[in-house]
């Protein structure tokens, strides 16, 4: 089934406001809510839905991912909850703030999920990025790389305990006399970052987090028709987050290879053909490189050095899955340089030919008019 559209999800447009974004997700999740409809599936699954487009929509480099290359800019999952790396308790510790007092005052009561002074919330971990190469066929046709990465993981044998700055709430409440009366202040807590926890016991090699670096190798599925320096989103296979908290996401950053023959701009491809004049002349079959293979094209009699051949798909993929690009074949009519004296006598007498005198019909374009077609 395919992915709906992240805006379509919070019925929004395009061009909404963070405020508009953050409204829209606090009346879809409470609509959703579980509390609200218990051991209804299909409201539970509209619930992780909405968080998933409030988790990239709310975020501003990944809102400008989504808009430029949609759900393929987001690693093909989607980059949120849809590749299973979070579960409820995630969703409602990491937006739990959204709903202010709709569930029992702390944000999330009730329904075991834990509120504002059920527990702190759970730590996300920082993005890691790094940098792939891709050829132009792999750019083409899409590929999987498996890519090694030295990450933070929670260490084996860390315990913890309840953090006595905060009890546990992952909150520091202060309460200040003003003249109107008492006034409440909340912040999240400065010893353990709102985790609600400390630690215990840990081994070594750990850090004060609990935390060491490890190496694994990570499955990078990347889409066809990506570009050169867009980056895709892997959600959850970033630095584990502490505490047992929120793995970071994987940002992966496209570098493109230059092709020897083909170039590249934007969907569509380019390639210079250069014949010789008698070829432009009698005309003839040539043979030029596609992505994968080649193909073979007929120049017809008379071809003009600048004329532009265009096939039809041949070029690469929409990212989005929207069409495909052309490759342009533009056909140079090479002129030799050094001529040996057979040669010469034999232009000589063709050089007042009638045939040979340049009389450009309404056919032939001009070479501002080839520019102004191609782009526009």
């Amino acid at each position: 089934m395919a992915k709906r559209d992240y805006y379509d999800v919070l019925g929004l447009s395009k061009g909404a406001s963070e405020a508009d974004i953050k409204k829209a997700y606090r009346q879809m999740a409470i609509k959703y809510h579980p509390d609200k409809n218990p051991g209804n599936a299909e409201a539970e699954d509209k619930f992780k839905e909405a968080a998933e487009a409030y988790d990239i929509l709310s975020n501003a480099e990944k809102r400008q991912r989504y808009d430029q290359f949609g759900h393929a800019g987001m690693g093909g999952g989607g980059g949120g909850y849809g590749g299973g790396n979070m579960n409820m308790d995630d969703i409602f510790s990491q937006f739990g703030d959204i709903f202010g007092s709709a569930f029992g005052g702390g944000g999330f009561g009730g329904g075991g999920f834990g509120g504002g002074n059920a527990g702190g919330r759970r730590v996300k971990g920082s993005n890691l990025r790094i940098k792939v190469k891709l050829n132009l066929e792999e750019i083409a046709f899409g590929t999987t790389k498996k890519i090694k990465v030295f990450k933070l993981v929670n260490a084996d044998g860390v315990t913890y305990d309840t953090c006595t700055t905060c009890r546990g709430s992952g909150q520091v409440r202060r309460v200040t006399n003003t003249i109107l009366g008492q006034m409440q202040t909340s912040s999240t807590c400065p010893t353990c970052h709102g985790a609600g926890k400390s630690i215990k016991q840990k081994p070594k090699d750990a850090d004060e987090h609990g935390q060491k670096r490890q190496e694994e190798v990570i499955e990078i599925n990347i889409p066809a028709g990506v570009g050169d320096g867009m980056t895709l989103n892997v959600a959850g296979k970033g630095n584990a987050g502490p505490y047992g908290g929120v793995p970071g996401d994987l940002l992966v950053q496209i570098e493109e290879e230059e092709h020897t023959s083909l170039k590249r701009d934007g969907n569509n491809l380019y390639y210079d053909l250069y014949v010789n004049f008698a070829d432009a002349a009698l005309g003839a079959t040539a043979e030029i490189p596609l992505v994968k293979g080649k193909a073979q094209i007929k120049l017809d009699a008379g071809t003009q050095s600048g004329k532009i051949l265009r096939l039809k798909g041949k070029g690469l993929p929409e990212v989005n899955g929207y069409g495909t690009g052309d490759l342009l074949v533009n056909i140079n009519v090479w002129t030799p340089m050094r001529l040996n004296d057979e040669e010469k006598k034999l232009l000589e007498k063709l050089r007042q030919s009638p045939n040979f005198q340049p009389s450009p019909s309404g056919k032939d374009k001009s070479f501002f008019q080839r520019v102004k077609e191609m782009f526009g």
